[in-house]
């Protein structure tokens, strides 16, 4: 059997010159990657009030075929999950899960327009009106 040679102590594994020129490396990496990719999590949030959107518009006309009418400002959009009380056709659920909240974690407005409904999300900034990414954003748009 043949031993292994000890080693001399300060020859084996990484300097400290060695471990900070790796970390400068990796805060200089995240100090320039890190705000590019947290700015396309902020842009992608209207785009994903949109997507829901469309996906509770879609279930508020199955609600609509079904029942004869869209729900009232009152029954709101739990109508989709739960069955109103006095609604004999009504053949939901008609969402898989929880109606979503938006991606800033507010409830979706909805009410009743001339063209039957609207849902709708107030932005980021959660106020009626503005721009960017606090624009209100709309079923009807």
């Amino acid at each position: 059997m043949q031993r292994k040679k000890n080693r001399v102590p300060g020859q084996a594994g990484f300097t400290l010159i060695e471990l900070l020129v790796v970390m400068v490396i990796i805060g200089l990496l995240v100090a320039l990657v890190g705000p590019n990719v947290m700015g396309r999590a902020e842009k992608a949030k209207p785009q994903a009030a949109r997507v829901q959107i469309e996906y509770l518009a879609s279930a508020l006309e199955m609600f609509n075929l079904d029942v004869g009418r869209y729900p009232t400002e009152e029954e709101g959009l739990a109508v989709l999950r739960q069955a109103p009380s006095g609604v004999e056709r009504w053949d939901g659920p008609y969402l898989r899960k929880q109606v979503p909240k938006d991606p800033w974690d507010r409830a979706y407005v909805y009410r009743r327009s001339g063209k039957g409904f609207e849902v709708l999300s107030y932005g980021a900034d959660g106020a009626t009106g503005g721009s960017s990414a606090d624009a209100d954003i709309l079923s009807s748009e």
